[in-house]
């Protein structure tokens, strides 16, 4: 099946509006407005969540940034340093993004004088919503793309994506190719895990609020293992550290955190909400 990028979805005078930057915004929202419903009832109001939104989202785009940069320095980059600020183009890491992110919740809560593991679980309830829509821009754009593959479920890309970008490279389409060998569409795949995680997640917040940091637990049990699973999939440049990809090997690590979180909060009674 040939997909249609639809990578800028629209031109007004001298501004262009691209899907990725559109999906990244919509996805922002969205995990703005599920942290509002969750957090009903509580002193975390829709101006307390949007100052927090602010915050994750600069820190998360940083992070993501800097760390596709270190990934993909070599085969992108080096020969064209000013791309590292042209994150409209496509380019974050997930994983990166989460490093960042973590640092401005840490800033934010010491700042707050909040209890880091309740805001946490907001936070984490949430964000699958908002990443979901992140992967449905990563299809847009056509990044973040799959192995070549003939089964029914893979999709071609037209030239100038990056998949028929990485092929040409490989030697595997010509130049004059009109599309990209048929791909599996792990951007999809992705996005549509994540939407089944955070309903799962916005179904035990409400109900684990009492236990704090459980929520936050299960994001890194369930997350690392969706993204480890689809990580051999992935047909993109991938750094590789030892036999993994730095995707799964990040995924090991957060997973492991996970397993140890969750033995320590249901070791723990009960406690009242702030």
């Amino acid at each position: 099946m040939l997909c249609r990028m639809h990578s800028i979805l629209l031109h007004f005078g001298p501004l262009t509006l691209k899907a990725y930057g559109a999906m990244m915004a919509l996805g922002f929202a969205a995990a703005w407005f599920a942290m509002v419903r969750l957090g009903r009832g509580s002193h975390r109001n829709a101006d307390y969540l949007a100052s927090l939104c602010v915050w994750l989202m600069l820190a998360g785009l940083a992070g993501a940034r800097l760390a596709y940069v270190a990934e993909h320095w070599t085969a992108e980059f080096a020969g064209h340093p000013w791309r590292v600020v042209r994150i409209d183009q496509g380019g974050v890491m997930f994983y990166g993004g989460v490093a960042g992110a973590t640092l401005a919740l840490l800033l934010f809560v010491r700042r707050r004088g909040e209890r880091l593991l309740e805001v946490a679980d907001l936070v984490l309830a949430a964000l699958p919503l908002g990443h979901a829509f992140g992967r449905l821009g990563c299809f847009l754009h056509g990044c973040c793309h799959g192995r070549v593959s003939p089964g029914p479920l893979a999709v071609a890309f037209p030239a100038g994506s990056p998949a028929w970008e990485v092929q040409c490279q490989a030697g595997l389409v010509a130049p004059t190719a009109l599309r990209s060998l048929p791909v599996v569409p792990t951007q999809l795949f992705e996005a549509a895990a994540n939407l089944l995680l955070f309903v799962v997640l916005a179904f035990l917040y409400p109900r684990l609020r009492q236990r704090s940091g459980v929520v936050a637990a299960l994001y890194f049990l369930f997350y690392p293992a969706i993204r480890f699973a689809i990580e051999p999939y992935r047909g993109d440049l991938r750094l590789p550290v030892g036999p993994f990809s730095v995707g799964q090997a990040a995924s090991l690590a957060l997973f492991g955190f996970g397993v140890l979180l969750l033995a320590l909060r249901l070791r723990r009674r009960p406690e009242p909400a702030a």
